[in-house]
């Protein structure tokens, strides 16, 4: 007869040592073309890592994400909860290795309470399927989040070293702390080098610090390159298409960083104890 505090030992141990799943939503001020290619590569980056990646796109507007991959999915994750459609038809399963999936084709904070708790429901079991879930999220002028398990991952703040994006991304950070109250935040800096957004991240973190009492931590930045855009006309992730080119390599360690055994989790995903996202 097996031992029973043996087996429960055991089966403690395998869920202890069972990779956390990372819920990780992303808003940026930069173009939606720029966006939708940070996803994608940072996705197959992911999934060329070994890492089991699913990309949400969460946006009402119209999105370089999933039409890149020519259309929407046939179902949503709202259609599988409210069981019209079964959840193979709300995924797909990409070349690049990872799986791509839509939150829903109307406003989730329209939706009435029943629904919008089997959405989080169903969000949450697909997340707990997957090592790393990217959110490509928008915020409208009265919404906030439209799942809690977006809340309580990490939320990213994309931006670039320019004036304009400096000055729209901390209004965005003002506006998410104002939702959301006081938590931490990360930044992704794209289209300059690593010293440049590292001194733009160091001033944002002085102010939102101050002035909004919010903690910045520093995700990673990607270089300026042309075979960014180059790969994405061809179709291709620069991975792919130019896996020795500098944008290739930063994806690569950013991809590195999100190690599910070498970090920490507090209440909002974020790294702690010494652990890091930067690049």
């Amino acid at each position: 007869m097996a031992n029973h505090d043996t087996d429960q030992a055991e089966g403690l141990r395998r869920m202890l040592e069972r990779p956390v799943p990372r819920v990780f939503t992303f808003f940026s001020v930069l173009p939606d073309d720029e966006k939708g290619a940070m996803l994608i590569n940072l996705a197959a980056s992911l999934a060329a890592s070994e890492c089991n990646a699913l990309l949400v796109d969460a946006c009402m507007t119209p999105s370089s994400v999933l039409s890149r991959f020519g259309g929407f999915p046939v179902a949503t994750l709202l259609d599988v909860a409210n069981k019209d459609r079964h959840l193979d038809e709300a995924l797909r399963l990409v070349p690049e290795g990872f799986a791509l999936t839509r939150l829903s084709r109307k406003n989730v904070s329209m939706v009435p309470h029943p629904q919008a708790s089997l959405l989080a429901q169903t969000f949450d079991k697909l997340a707990s399927d997957t090592d790393i879930t990217l959110v490509n999220a928008e915020l409208s002028e009265y919404d906030n989040l439209p799942v809690p398990a977006m809340e309580m991952g990490e939320i990213v703040v994309h931006m670039s070293t320019t004036p304009a994006s400096i000055k729209s991304a901390y209004v965005l950070l003002k506006d998410l702390s104002d939702r959301l109250g006081r938590r931490p935040f990360s930044l992704l800096v794209t289209g300059s080098s690593d010293a440049e957004a590292q001194m733009v991240f160091a001033n944002m973190s002085q102010a939102a610090n101050r002035y909004l009492a919010a903690q910045l931590n520093f995700m990673g930045s990607i270089p300026a390159d042309e075979h960014i855009r180059r790969a994405s006309g061809q179709g291709r992730t620069v991975l792919e298409a130019f896996p020795l080119t500098g944008a290739a390599l930063a994806f690569r360690r950013l991809a590195s960083q999100f190690s599910l055994s070498t970090l920490t989790k507090s209440s909002y995903g974020m790294a702690i104890d010494g652990a890091s996202l930067g690049v």
